[in-house]
């Protein structure tokens, strides 16, 4: 479940939050989302392999990998994957957590300003967008409609409990939603998150 809500000092000029608030977590705690022993995670994370529509894509990445727990699940889907996250501390367990797995790479990027250009045919947005600012959203999605290929997919998964954080999960999927860039394939609404899975035009 979600950490209390960031204010203040940790948003970015932008109304994002601000990348030192994700690092003062990680030094205060390993997993401080409980990435690696909730229930609920682990639902989550077995309901979006089973939402991807494809067994295989060739290249996918991961935005806010955090940890590498569900990195370590979308392995097996990928030929090659590349998860970002802003955190180094973050990043330095996800590499721990895959290591071995040689078609796996880490990055530390800020996101919307450092998306990676691709081309993926798979993009994962899990419990991240609402960190954004309605604008940083904006550029994050335009990055993702270049970084996609057309036929591509972007799963967006995201908590719906109630936050401050600058958007929603609902706030997020919307903006998705409403892009002609994109077509919904799938989604749900789970008791605590919602999951839409949406192809590159």
């Amino acid at each position: 479940m979600p950490d209390p809500p960031p204010t203040g000092p940790h948003r970015t000029p932008t109304g994002s939050v601000a990348p030192g608030y994700f690092d003062r977590l990680y030094l205060d705690q390993t997993d401080p989302w409980d990435y690696a022993t909730s229930p609920y995670e682990a639902a989550k994370y077995a309901a979006t392999l089973v939402a991807l529509p494809r067994v295989r894509y060739r290249r996918a990445v991961e935005l806010g990998c955090s940890i590498g727990v569900l990195t370590r699940h979308l392995a097996s889907r990928a030929d090659a994957l590349l998860g970002v996250d802003v955190s180094d501390a973050a990043l330095d367990q996800g590499r721990q957590r895959c290591a071995g797995l040689g078609h796996v790479t880490f990055e530390r990027r800020t996101l919307p300003a450092e998306t990676p250009g691709g081309p993926f045919d798979l993009a994962v947005l899990s419990e991240v967008g609402y960190y954004l600012s309605r604008p940083d959203l904006d550029a994050l999605a335009d990055r993702l409609a270049a970084a996609v290929v057309p036929g591509g997919h972007l799963l967006l998964v995201h908590w719906t409990g109630p936050t401050d954080y600058p958007q929603t999960a609902d706030d997020v999927h919307a903006r998705f939603l409403a892009d002609a860039r994109w077509h919904r394939l799938d989604g749900h609404r789970a008791p605590d998150y919602r999951l839409d899975v949406v192809a590159r035009l």
